[in-house]
């Protein structure tokens, strides 16, 4: 891990704050409250009731999605068990959030086998051994706070404790200069990156833990120095880079972007002459939403230049920088941004006002497959499974029609 140079503006100086939107667990009962034509509106029930009846046609009787896949996290070795409980507490949210549209016996199965993992410490251990805990409790987190009742809340705060037991911070002698603290990572010593730690800010979020909470402020100055901004990022990619608001997978031992190693300038902009890093679409979306989660209101600069990355790149075609690697994951984070944005539309890089929630719409029923799945082409990162996939879409279509929040 590398120390960094105090700059003028530091990661956290001259934040602006306001209240985040409180957490939505369940999708709007009619398009007026989205707001959205009856048409669209219409269209995206119905692919999620689709999507839902597919995922109950491949639950196992132990109520799990995901089984005997090998999941080989970044820089880490083939995992099996715990994939299967991150990616079965997301379907138990999407089946949740869905209310009548899904199977209620696949519901409650996904919650016994969500549950069976918290029961106790060595069930906990179990479910988090292999070095994607973060991934796991997170999910965890995040799906039983959308359950919602008393036991489902104590649940998720279980996980929330363990999410805070592992962040990287001063418990684990690492300074709030170090360019590895507040974020997290897959474990077992692994250096964080922003994929885990959007998702570590976004099950608190959904917790109901408080933005003004130190875990959560310790993961903004993560996130903050993962942003590709001059003014507030002292890290030498970043000084030496376009300063164009977007944001990069990890701000840890130097940086590293895939975007970048897409371009074949190596993940770590190692083969230019001056290091820099690309920004991508997915990370940009995570860097977006987290810093709203964590509070800093829509004029914070950073917030603002973050936003102005995503409106000149605006587009459902791809995952702008990876082109269609990642592309589900880069749709479910787009959904859960735009959303936490409280913004109905968006100007695009020719000025045009986009209505993301019914672009997001066409784009995700176009790709549905007959059997109410979605599957990636492009096999990177696991999209190729039509679980993981249909999940991603499931949840994506329901962040579209979720009531619309608005500013207190």
């Amino acid at each position: 891990m590398t120390s960094l140079p105090a700059p003028q503006d530091s990661v956290l100086a001259g934040v602006l704050r306001t209240t985040p939107p409180a957490p939505v667990h369940r999708i709007a009962s009619r398009a007026g409250d989205v707001p959205l034509s009856e048409a669209d509106f219409a269209r995206a029930r119905e692919a999620i009731r689709r999507g839902l009846a597919y995922l109950a046609s491949v639950q196992t009787p132990r109520g799990t999605f995901f089984e005997s896949v090998e999941v080989t996290p970044t820089d880490m070795e083939p995992r099996k068990r715990a994939a299967s409980l991150a990616v079965t507490a997301l379907a138990l949210k999407a089946f949740v959030q869905a209310g009548d549209l899904g199977s209620e016996a696949a519901r409650d199965a996904a919650r016994r086998a969500v549950e069976a993992a918290l029961v106790d410490d060595a069930a906990r251990a179990r479910a988090t051994e292999g070095g994607i805990g973060n991934y796991v409790m997170s999910a965890v987190a995040s799906g039983l706070a959308a359950v919602g009742d008393e036991d489902a809340r104590a649940g998720a705060l279980r996980a929330v404790e363990w999410l805070r037991r592992n962040q990287w911070d001063e418990g684990e002698g690492v300074a709030a200069t170090r360019d590895w603290y507040g974020g997290a990572g897959y474990g077992n010593g692994k250096r964080p990156d922003l994929s885990n730690t959007q998702m570590m800010v976004e099950a608190m979020h959904d917790a109901g833990v408080s933005p003004e909470d130190p875990a959560m402020q310790r993961a903004l100055a993560f996130v903050a120095r993962t942003q590709n901004r001059k003014a507030t990022n002292p890290a030498d990619w970043a000084q030496n880079g376009s300063g164009d608001g977007g944001f990069v997978y990890s701000p840890a031992n130097g940086g590293e972007s895939f975007a970048s190693e897409d371009a074949g300038e190596g993940r770590y902009g190692e083969k230019l002459a001056t290091k820099s890093l690309r920004s991508y679409g997915s990370m940009t979306y995570a860097g977006f939403k987290s810093m709203l989660y964590a509070g800093l209101s829509p004029e914070d600069p950073r917030v603002k230049d973050a936003l102005s990355w995503i409106e000149r790149h605006f587009t459902f075609a791809e995952n702008p920088g990876l082109g269609q690697q990642g592309y589900y994951y880069y749709i479910h984070a787009m959904s859960r941004a735009l959303h936490a944005s409280r913004r109905d539309t968006l100007r695009d890089a020719d000025g045009r006002e986009r209505d993301w929630r019914s672009e997001l719409i066409d784009a995700i029923v176009s790709r549905q497959r007959a059997d109410g799945s979605w599957q990636n082409a492009v096999p990177r990162w696991e999209e190729a499974n039509a679980d993981l996939a249909t999940v991603y879409c499931v949840l994506a279509l329901e962040e579209a029609i979720k009531p619309r929040v608005t500013a207190e």
